[in-house]
């Protein structure tokens, strides 16, 4: 992606999205938005525990309690299985492999509309949710070096999975943009923004924090200093 190709992006997608659970904000604010192992991290979780939640589907949310902390949850992965991904893994990848490197980033939607089916797909559309809107271009801008990209929903495995592997998280710097965006519209040429280990000092690229449940905003929690 040239600089040019990435300020056509932003311009597209000036705001990321990220749907954390009901009551998330505080902590996330305090601390950061943060990918699962920087979350295990963060809460001091060892040993056999902290394997299975790196290593294995998540059938369930995690609920993690710190005596200082208090409490976070982990998000399922119920798009995902170990046999849709067992269908679509190059590379010699394992189900185990794609877990921990999904574990290792913290995930942002480009896209308003994907934010909406998620809202409203199955398993989370009766739930409340903490919405996160971030402004694009100063994350960016921060954390260049950290982020990859994705042109798939890299947890979805339902029905007929895209292909994926290793080279799915590319740099800015490597994505092919031009390919991409001969083949979609504006908005979808990217799916997925994630940085890794996370964004420690998230909320000062924040926009507005929302309560949603489906479509609905139920509340507005915070405004940001890029509102």
């Amino acid at each position: 992606m040239t600089d040019g190709e990435l300020g056509e992006l932003l311009s597209d997608c000036p705001t990321l999205y990220h749907m954390a659970a009901r009551g998330s904000w505080p902590l996330i604010q305090h601390h950061g938005l943060l990918g699962t192992r920087a979350l295990l991290d963060l809460f001091e979780v060892r040993g056999e525990r902290r394997e299975a939640i790196l290593a294995q589907r998540r059938p369930e949310g995690v609920r993690l309690e710190h005596p200082d902390l208090g409490e976070a949850t982990v998000r399922d992965q119920k798009p995902m299985s170990d046999r849709g991904l067992e269908k679509c893994l190059g590379d010699g990848m394992t189900p185990e492999a794609w877990y921990r490197l999904l574990n290792e980033r913290a995930f942002l939607s480009l896209s308003r509309q994907r934010l909406l089916r998620l809202l409203q797909a199955r398993p989370y559309r009766d739930d409340e949710h903490d919405v996160i809107e971030v402004a694009a271009a100063p994350l960016v801008d921060a954390y260049r070096d950290r982020i990859t990209l994705a042109p798939i929903n890299t947890g979805f495995t339902a029905r007929y999975p895209a292909p994926r592997g290793a080279d799915t998280f590319l740099s800015i710097e490597d994505y092919p943009y031009a390919h991409w965006r001969g083949k979609r519209a504006r908005g979808e040429r990217v799916v997925e923004l994630a940085v890794s280990p996370g964004v420690p000092d998230i909320a000062r690229f924040v926009r507005r924090v929302v309560r949603m449940r489906r479509d609905e905003e139920l509340d507005l929690l915070w405004t940001g200093p890029e509102a």
